[in-house]
């Protein structure tokens, strides 16, 4: 009964320890994607219209055509108005493409108007059939 046990712990810490090698595998960047940011009048009619249905709330989306991948990241209702957004990284894995953007608040003289604002950006990039990370 004993080496039964024994046997069975043996199992499972190998199964544990070689689930956290697979976890811990590092993704491997391929290369960094060029990217333009879309001003609103350069943004597909159907992609703006479905920005403007969600922009209220938190979201992130792909959209695509023949040509390009297009990726949005809205930040929902933001009080004021002055935000922008940075894009850190997006480039391309083997699986995969990985999008890492920050919401910049306003500059303190921007933070006197009240109006509310509804910060997001459109990543337009060569078209590529990966799976998109959000980071």
């Amino acid at each position: 009964m004993k080496k039964l046990v024994a046997i069975v712990t043996v199992a499972l810490l190998a199964a544990l320890l070689t689930g956290c090698t697979l976890l811990s595998e590092e993704r491997v960047k391929l290369k960094d994607l060029d990217f333009t940011v879309l001003a609103e009048e350069k943004i597909p009619e159907e992609l703006l219209s479905i920005i403007n249905e969600k922009k209220a709330e938190p979201f992130k989306l792909t959209y695509s055509d023949q040509d390009y991948l297009y990726i949005c990241i809205g930040y929902g209702e933001q009080a004021t108005g002055g935000y922008s957004i940075a894009v850190n990284e997006l480039y391309l894995t083997d699986n995969a493409i990985y999008v890492n953007t920050e919401l910049l608040g306003p500059e303190a003289s921007e933070k006197s108007n009240t109006t509310p604002s509804y910060p997001y950006i459109v990543i337009k990039t060569e078209y590529l059939d990966q799976t998109v990370i959000f980071e």
